[in-house]
């Protein structure tokens, strides 16, 4: 379990390497920056960025194989996880849907600063995207569990993985979802917090 910055540092330099570190060791002060020009993460949490959201973003490299791709990230916002994964994977494709027109401007202004190929920017709502069969779908604090499901699960085929960091409120979401879909997923403990889970799972949910 991550306890502090160091350690996050640490858990993301495993995972990643020295490249992939520099990147993120840069993109952190442009986070800061914008983060004064618009609220993109809480300002109590840039004091833990590693951890809260680096290497909260970079443990979901863990729950797929390698070469896993493409992935879509629901409600990108600041960036976490998918505009993190893309930096510090350029080997991976991402698709980011974000609708919220500032936070747009800055996905498109970082992927510039990073010249990142691999990363696809929708900028509109999740509704109006063009389906197309993803590896992985994420999202963090897009919606709750049942909407999200509802919303994306055009995207997904019986190979898709699902990684949704919720919280603490993972199990609960989970819980009070119909048994065919309790069954598709579980909650995995997240690396960064001890009360925070990962709902995860594989395939195309049973969702009208």
């Amino acid at each position: 379990m991550i306890t502090n910055e160091a350690e996050a540092h640490a858990y993301c330099a495993e995972i990643c390497d020295a490249k992939a570190m520099v990147r993120l060791e840069k993109f952190i002060p442009l986070l800061k920056a914008e983060n004064e020009r618009q609220n993109l993460i809480s300002n109590r949490s840039l004091d833990f960025v590693w951890q809260r959201h680096i290497a909260d973003s970079i443990q979901l490299l863990t729950h797929v194989p390698r070469e896993t791709s493409p992935w879509l990230d629901l409600g990108s916002g600041a960036g976490m996880p998918g505009l993190v994964l893309a930096i510090a994977r350029p080997d991976l494709t991402l698709h980011l849907v974000e609708s919220r027109k500032r936070r747009v401007v800055w996905l498109e202004q970082v992927k510039a600063h990073f010249d990142l190929g691999n990363c696809h920017i929708h900028g509109a709502r999740l509704e109006n995207v063009d389906s197309m069969p993803m590896r992985v779908i994420c999202a963090r604090a897009f919606a709750p569990l049942g909407k999200l499901l509802s919303l994306s699960a055009r995207f997904s085929t019986h190979q898709t993985i699902w990684l949704l960091p919720k919280g603490r409120s993972a199990g609960q979401e989970l819980s009070e979802q119909p048994e065919s879909v309790r069954r598709m997923f579980h909650v995995e403990h997240s690396q960064t917090s001890r009360e925070a889970g990962i709902v995860k799972g594989t395939g195309s949910p049973p969702i009208q």
